[in-house]
């Protein structure tokens, strides 16, 4: 498939730059609703999401093109890949995959111990990444973010878009969660394929700390620059929307309690039949993306719902 190398559209809302496209893809803004599937452990998250995996490499030939989550919510789906890559039992699928990642933090040297490259290097292991077709990150060191961001896209579209966008779901205030980093009354619109977005001194710290506590060694050095980090380069909403399947896995309750309430006002929510005031409703929780999608998998522990 060839590239397009038309020039990305920018729009510029609160200091929050969006890349998209004019390809004239019109995207309904149909609410499918969100449905959880209550798995007892993180290990059987874990199978859940790499039986997805299974099913889209069974369903189609070719290249699989899929975008990795990062922190908490997927790693026992990263144990299991890494351990498959330690024989040749999977190595046709490793074979096949077109590896991307969803969000990074910048500016930051690609090498620091704080960045999700690392950390899935770390999870997955070399035999993983030497056995997948192709590995493509977000690039965080570079002199023009908004020219690398856009390389990416191009690279992306390219090889035909994501057969699995794999995302979690992230706290926010007053009962708001964000995906990727979408954040709230971030001005994100259905036609957004990535942006670059303002980073918080919560974030940061946030970040730091799950790092730390899910082993990644870290030094000095590492984490002053990551204090230095300035944006959040993410996936949009389009590039959600456009993906073939939505596998969501939300399995960390205990080390993030607020998950509880905002998953469930994700799950509860119906948004409106009016286009401005379903948009509004994005703005503001952009969690609730995730409804908009015919093909999601929602995959949780029982400590995320709420009882009753």
């Amino acid at each position: 498939m060839n590239a397009n190398n038309t020039p990305f559209i920018t729009d510029t809302e609160n200091d929050n730059l969006w890349l998209s496209r004019d390809d004239g893809l019109d995207i309904k803004l149909k609410d499918y609703g969100v449905t959880p599937t209550v798995l007892a452990t993180e290990a059987a998250v874990g199978q859940a999401m790499l039986e997805e995996l299974y099913s889209t490499a069974a369903s189609k030939s070719g290249d699989i093109n899929i975008a990795l989550l990062g922190g908490r919510g997927a790693q026992a789906l990263h144990r299991l890949l890494g351990e498959l890559a330690k024989s040749t039992e999977r190595d046709v699928l490793f074979s096949r995959l077109n590896v991307f990642t969803q969000d990074a933090l910048a500016p930051m040297a690609m090498n620091n111990g704080l960045s999700f490259v690392r950390d899935f290097e770390r999870i997955l292991g070399d035999d993983f990444f030497n056995k997948i077709k192709s590995f493509t990150p977000m690039k965080t060191d570079a002199d023009d973010l908004e020219a690398a961001l856009s390389s990416y896209l191009n690279k992306l579209d390219a090889l035909g878009g994501l057969d699995i966008f794999f995302i979690g779901h992230g706290p926010e205030d007053n009962q708001a969660s964000h995906l990727a980093y979408i954040k709230p009354f971030s001005g994100a619109k259905e036609h957004h394929l990535a942006g670059i977005i303002p980073i918080s001194n919560s974030i940061l710290e946030h970040h730091i700390a799950k790092f730390k506590a899910g082993g990644s060694l870290v030094s000095e050095q590492d984490e002053g620059e990551c204090r230095a980090a300035e944006y959040i380069l993410t996936l949009g909403p389009a590039a959600i929307l456009k993906a073939k399947k939505i596998v969501q896995s939300v399995v960390d309750a205990e080390t993030a309690p607020a998950k509880v309430q905002t998953y469930s006002k994700v799950a509860s929510t119906q948004l409106s039949l009016q286009k401005d005031e379903t948009l509004n409703q994005l703005d503001e929780n952009p969690g609730l993306w995730i409804r908009l999608h015919p093909n999601v998998k929602s995959f949780v522990l029982p400590n995320v719902i709420v009882d009753g």
